[in-house]
Order: structure tokens, then C-alpha cells, then sequence
């Protein structure tokens, strides 16, 4: 059939309206402007099923989300509010605005992070106070019981506005609360928001349950429905990032916490340190024979009546396999008692029927089989990762595609647990990076090879009308990110509409208990898998899951390393070379990609190929209509290299800004040559450029070559 195609262009535009000052400098100005966002040809809306929750509740079914029986993904962001001029909790206009604009990018899910908050940032008559998240908290009050009307309003209006563009929600509990003296808490000004006494103070268990029946008992007057029975609320995770396990091999137990004294990182109060010290000998004594307990306490050294102490990270290496593998188990009790009681509570109490998650493996320094002991008797394992965090990352701003073996992937992989749902709820490529064009591609293109069920990125901050800039405000805000953003919707087409296929084979892994204990005593050089042997090109290949924990141990595996390494379908490819750094290729029927060092490389897929003058960038080209490439009318075609803002300096090692920036933000455009390949009947391309709110800048037109369509 002769058909005309049409390209839509992201991150794409005409040289010829750039004035010609701009066009003596590599970078060129490309805000991004939701408020003028209307809908468009690129908006991927389509994948959305609108309200969400008509189908009732997502369920987990096979070891998947499912919804109305059939497969279910989440492709979707967190919704914060760090940086000036944004809200957790928007106005209500800008509620409508958000919520039509995030249905736009493909987001089907949002994560509502930091709920728990005070209410401080509130917006009623000027610029807020403080560009911290303002949550639900009262923060008028002396306790953190009650909650603000005001800011419970903004969340339910937003809710009803997510729901009805067909995006369900994902509830965070327990993240960044922090106790007042009215809260009745021991040590509340020294304990910060506190992490690990959340698994064992009866006063914080006890305000923990209240502030979740307080949550989702409470009715959502614009859709008339509690959030207990909100089929739009998807999940509900009880803890962020919060682990006793984490706590101890990270050696914050130590109990030195007092007034006055400096914080090292975190640690316990003096209080909590002896609480937790008595329930563990209570532990032992109730879990242990006599003589074995006897054994325990022979290898402490201890006089007649003195408690075993707690062991310290320093004296892992040489502390007998009895007494470590005892606090291992009590730890690991703890967490799991802690968790099965408060989905209990949530759902035979509260009747809540979202599905729930513990917490969520994120230190992938220290290994992550003993905390998924805890977290598998919840209905989805979930994980958190990040390429460079700023954090915790010294050397920063190198390429991902050129370390395959320690991507974000491969990390990730290691969380999957065979007969549970996979959730990735935090991920992102902190912002400066010279690459960060990489990640959304390799993110959504192996996260649907390894199937996992949903992908939620940190983070999304709403904007204020009137008072926002196009400023990239912190390391992980999205919202005006113009590569992220124009990319959106291309890791919606990839991952939820399968366009890239699950793998064909599955790597099992088990372990036995005697390997998840001895993990927590490994050096760091055996991250992120903590499993001696396993070849790291493996989760590139096939599929990863722990088949089961505390059986068998874990098969000697053995890969042979080639270059590229390809997916078992065929369908990815990741290259590597020290003189042309890395590359990868996606080559499904209905996306193609070359994303990494394009030009150096010279590859191509069946669809797409690239004569660029950029050293990096990402090229996605994907079918809109649902059509194979080879016979698509019109398609999505984005580009992405560098970003910054507005006069940001790099530091001396070129891993942080010294500089910041201000507005506007600015891209460096990929320039060059664009060919599309093996395209049935095509008798005309014609390429629509788009500005950062989806508006056409004009057309250009592509010419006939006996390869294929140039432009």
C-alpha cells in the first residue's frame, strides 16, 4: 500500500529558527512548558484506560499485577515537592493540569511520597516558606496525630483528577514523619524521622496504625469513596527504605545517640539501644535450648546475668557462626513480625484492599537476600535504585552504557523473587550528567525483557502557576528535564506496551540459609548480587529470579562474556569498547534505538540509522497507530543528548555542578542525518519538529535513497 509517513519529532527542532548568535553556541534554549501543553500527536494517552479502577482492584495473580485478568504494568512517576515553586499537594488548577499532562507522557501510576510531612509549604498568600514537601501533618499542633483539611482537600482533588485520567496511586506510609513531644515517643528529638525504631517501639507501632486508619478510612469527597476501597488505589507500602537489617551491617546500632553528642549517620538512642538489647535476649531465651544458648553466651565473654550484647559491624568477621546467625534471625524476625502485623492491621483491620509492600531493597553496597526473607510474606518485592546518586557516588557523570555488568539493571535483578511481583518505585539518573539521555531507553527496554511489573521514577514536582521557572530545580526532579521529559513516552510504548518482548529463559537462583547469613559477612567487592560466581552478564541475557530462600544452594553458574551481550531475544544488544565507548541497540518490530556512542559506533537496526556529529545521545524511533515500523503512518522519533541550565560550571572533577544555573533549560540538538530503513510502500516522510510543549515548529521533509528515507 502507498502511504505517506509522518514523524513526530521530540527534542527535535528546525536550525533555521534559531537566530544566528544562537547558532555559534552548542546548546540551544528548550523549556519545558506544561501549561502549554495541549494534547498533541506524540501524547501516548492511548495506553491509558480510563478512570482507572473501573476494572476493580489490580491483583497479584501468577506471580504478576493483573487487572480484569489480564497483565498489568506501571509505568509512572513520584509525585514530590522539593524544589521552589512546586507542591506534593497542588492546587487544584494545577492538579487538572498535571494530571492531564502525566496521562499525556503514558504515566499510568504515581507514587505519593512524603505524605507524612507538616503541612509548612502551603501556599496562601505569596512564596512558601520552605521548599520542603508539604504533607498532610498539622503542624500548628504539639504531636503529629492530626491532619490538615486544607492539604487533605488538595490530595483528594488530586487523586479524583489522577483517577479520572486513568493513573492509579501507590500510598507511602511511613517515610519522613519525625515526632513531636504531644506524640508520647521516647527520645522524639533525637531519633529524626525514626528509621528502625518503626519496627519495635510499641508507641511508634501504635501511631503508625493510626495514622494509616486516619489515611485510609478517610473519604475522598470528589470521588465518594474511603481509600480503603478505592480500586484507583493500586498499592500501599507500609515503610520507605527502612530495614533493622540495613541498620546493622550499616553499624547503626551503636546506641550514641544522646543530646549534644555529634550524629555520625544514624544511629539509636541510649533508650532504644538497651530496648532493642532486651528484646533480643528475650529472643534467645524464648527461641534457643539451653545449651545452645549457654554456647552463645560462652562466645560473648560475659559474667553471670549480663545481656549478650548486640554485635557491632566491626566484629562481624571474627564472631562465631552461632551468635551471628542468631542476631541475623532475630533481625529478621523483627521485620517480618513487624510487616505480616501491619498488613494484618491494614487489611483484616482496615479492610483495605490494595495490594501492600514492606519496604524496599536499596543499599546495593550490602546484599539484599536477608531483607527479602522479611519482605516476601508481603504481596509485591519492591526496589529502589539510582545510576551515580549524589549521595553517595564520589565519582559521578560517567556513562552507564559503558559498565554494563554494574548498571542499574543488572542491580536491580538481583531483588526479583520467583512467584512475587516486581516493582521498581524509585529509580532514577541524577541530574548533572553529560549521559543521562540513556536512561529512560535502557531502563524501560530491560525492565520489560526481565518483566517486571511496574517502573516508578523519582521524582515529578508539580508546578505553581505564576511562580515557576523552567529550571531544573534539584538532582531529581523530571519535570523540566527536556530530554526525560520527550522520553516519557517512549518508555511507556516500551514498557507497557510490551514493545520489547520478556526473555526467553529464566536464570533460577536459591539459596540456602547458611549463604544468606554468610552474605551479610562478604566483602564489598561481590555487589550488588552478594553471590560468588554468578557472572553479571547473565541478567543482560536471560531473565533473574531467586526461586527460594532458607533451601538449597545456590548452582555454580558460568557465562561466556561476549561483545556485544545479547538478550535471548535477540531484540538488545549492549556493545562496549574502550577506544568507541558503549552502545545499545533495541530492535523490535515497533521501537528501534541507538543509544549511547552513536556516531563512534556506527551500528545500525532493521528501522533506524544515524550519521550524527554528537560524541553521545539517545535516538528512539517507535510506531504511534500499534502498526510494526515496516508499516507504521506515523511514528515517534526522539532525540536526546546533553542538558543544563542557564550558566551552570561544572566542578574541577566534572561530577557535580559548582554552578548550578538558572532558566531557561538548554539542550544540545543531535545534528545530522536520520535514515529510516526497510519501510513497506512509503511513498513521502514528512518530520514535525516539536518545541517543549508539544507544538510544531514547522515541518521538514525526507528524501528517497536506495537505503531507505533520509531527513
Amino acid at each position: 500500500m502507498k502511504r505517506t509517513l509522518t514523524v513526530i519529532a521530540s527534542t527535535l527542532f528546525l536550525l533555521s529558527t534559531i537566530s544566528a548568535n544562537a547558532q555559534q553556541s552548542p546548546m540551544r534554549d528548550y523549556p519545558v512548558d506544561h501549561f502549554a501543553r495541549m494534547d498533541s500527536a506524540a501524547d501516548v494517552r492511548f495506553l491509558l484506560d480510563a478512570p482507572a479502577g473501573k476494572h476493580g482492584f489490580v491483583q497479584s495473580v501468577g506471580g504478576h499485577l493483573t487487572l480484569d485478568g489480564r497483565r498489568f504494568r506501571m509505568w509512572g512517576v513520584n509525585i514530590t515537592g522539593w524544589t521552589k515553586s512546586s507542591a506534593l499537594l497542588p492546587p487544584k488548577k494545577e492538579s487538572e493540569v498535571f494530571a492531564s499532562e502525566l496521562a499525556r507522557l503514558g504515566v499510568n501510576c504515581v507514587r505519593f511520597q512524603f505524605l507524612d510531612l507538616p503541612d509548612k509549604q502551603q501556599v496562601r498568600a505569596g512564596i512558601p516558606t520552605t521548599y520542603t514537601p508539604a504533607g498532610l501533618i498539622d503542624d500548628a499542633r504539639d504531636d503529629t496525630r492530626s491532619m490538615n483539611p486544607e492539604q487533605l482537600d488538595r490530595m483528594d482533588y488530586f487523586i479524583a483528577q489522577l483517577k479520572a485520567n486513568g493513573i492509579y496511586v501507590d500510598f507511602n506510609l511511613n517515610v519522613g514523619r519525625v515526632y513531636k513531644k504531644g506524640d508520647g515517643v521516647t527520645g522524639y528529638d533525637l531519633i529524626g524521622n525514626a528509621k528502625a525504631v518503626t519496627y519495635f517501639d510499641p508507641r511508634v507501632i501504635e501511631l503508625q496504625k493510626e495514622y494509616a486508619r486516619q489515611l485510609l478510612t478517610h473519604l475522598n469527597p470528589y470521588t465518594n469513596t474511603e481509600y480503603r476501597n478505592e480500586p484507583a488505589i493500586a498499592i500501599v507500602e507500609v515503610l520507605n527504605e527502612n530495614s533493622m537489617l540495613e541498620f546493622w551491617q550499616r553499624n547503626w546500632f551503636r546506641g550514641d545517640l544522646k543530646p549534644g553528642a555529634p550524629r555520625a549517620q544514624l544511629d539509636l538512642t541510649p533508650y532504644h539501644k538497651d530496648l532493642l538489647t532486651r528484646d533480643y535476649n528475650q529472643f534467645l531465651m524464648t527461641t534457643y535450648p539451653a545449651a545452645k544458648l549457654a554456647d552463645i553466651r560462652a562466645q560473648s565473654h560475659l559474667k553471670a546475668g549480663e545481656p549478650i550484647p548486640l554485635l557491632r559491624k566491626p566484629e562481624f568477621t571474627e564472631a562465631p557462626k552461632e551468635r551471628f546467625y542468631a542476631e541475623a534471625a532475630f533481625y529478621t524476625q523483627m521485620e517480618t513480625h513487624f510487616l505480616e502485623e501491619m498488613q494484618a492491621y491494614l487489611k483484616q483491620t482496615l479492610g483495605v484492599k490494595s495490594l501492600v509492600i514492606g519496604t524496599n531493597d536499596h543499599t546495593y553496597f550490602i546484599p539484599g537476600m536477608p531483607l527479602l526473607r522479611s519482605t516476601m510474606h508481603e504481596d509485591i518485592i519492591d526496589a529502589h535504585v539510582y545510576w551515580q546518586h549524589p549521595a553517595i557516588s564520589g565519582v559521578r557523570n560517567k556513562p552507564m552504557v559503558n559498565d554494563p555488568l554494574h548498571s542499574i539493571l543488572v542491580k536491580l535483578t538481583r531483588s526479583t523473587l520467583a512467584g512475587k511481583p516486581f516493582t521498581v518505585s524509585e529509580v532514577n539518573e541524577p541530574y548533572p550528567s553529560e549521559y543521562g539521555s540513556e536512561f529512560i531507553p535502557l531502563l524501560a527496554a530491560y525492565g520489560a525483557f526481565q518483566d517486571w511489573d511496574a517502573i516508578i521514577l523519582y521524582s515529578f514536582e508539580a508546578k505553581l502557576i505564576g511562580k515557576w521557572e523552567p529550571v531544573i530545580g534539584d538532582h531529581f526532579d523530571i519535570s523540566q528535564d527536556p530530554v526525560k521529559i520527550a522520553q516519557m513516552p517512549v518508555g511507556a510504548l516500551l514498557f507497557l506496551r510490551h514493545d520489547v518482548q520478556t526473555a526467553k529463559q529464566t536464570i533460577a537462583r536459591t539459596y540456602s540459609t547458611e549463604q544468606i547469613d554468610e552474605s551479610m559477612r562478604l566483602p564489598q567487592s561481590e555487589d550488588p548480587y552478594y553471590t560468588p560466581g554468578f557472572p553479571l552478564s547473565l541478567p543482560l541475557e536471560h531473565a533473574s529470579r531467586i526461586q527460594c530462600l532458607d533451601c538449597q544452594a545456590t548452582a555454580k553458574f558460568t557465562d561466556e562474556v561476549t561483545n556485544p551481550i545479547k538478550s535471548d531475544t535477540g531484540e538488545l544488544a549492549w556493545w562496549t569498547s574502550e577506544q568507541k565507548g558503549g552502545l545499545v541497540s533495541i530492535d523490535t518490530a515497533r521501537t528501534s534505538a541507538l543509544v549511547g556512542f552513536v556516531e563512534q559506533n556506527r551500528l545500525a537496526t532493521s528501522h533506524l540509522a544515524a550519521d550524527i556529529e554528537n560524541d553521545f545521545c539517545a535516538i528512539t524511533l517507535s510506531s504511534l497507530d500499534g502498526e510494526p515500523l515496516v508499516r507504521s503512518a506515523t511514528m515517534l522519533l526522539t532525540t536526546g543528548g546533553k542538558i543544563e541550565n542557564t550558566g551552570a560550571v561544572w566542578n574541577a572533577r566534572r561530577t557535580n555542578s559548582d554552578v548550578w544555573g538558572e532558566a531557561p533549560t538548554r539542550i544540545e540538538p543531535v545534528k545530522g542525518w536520520i535514515l529510516l530503513r526497510q519501510l513497506d510502500g512509503v511513498v513521502g516522510v514528512t518530520v514535525t519538529p516539536l518545541d517543549g510543549a508539544a507544538r510544531p515548529l514547522g515541518t521538514v521533509q525526507g528524501r528517497m535513497l536506495e537505503s531507505g528515507w533520509e531527513f
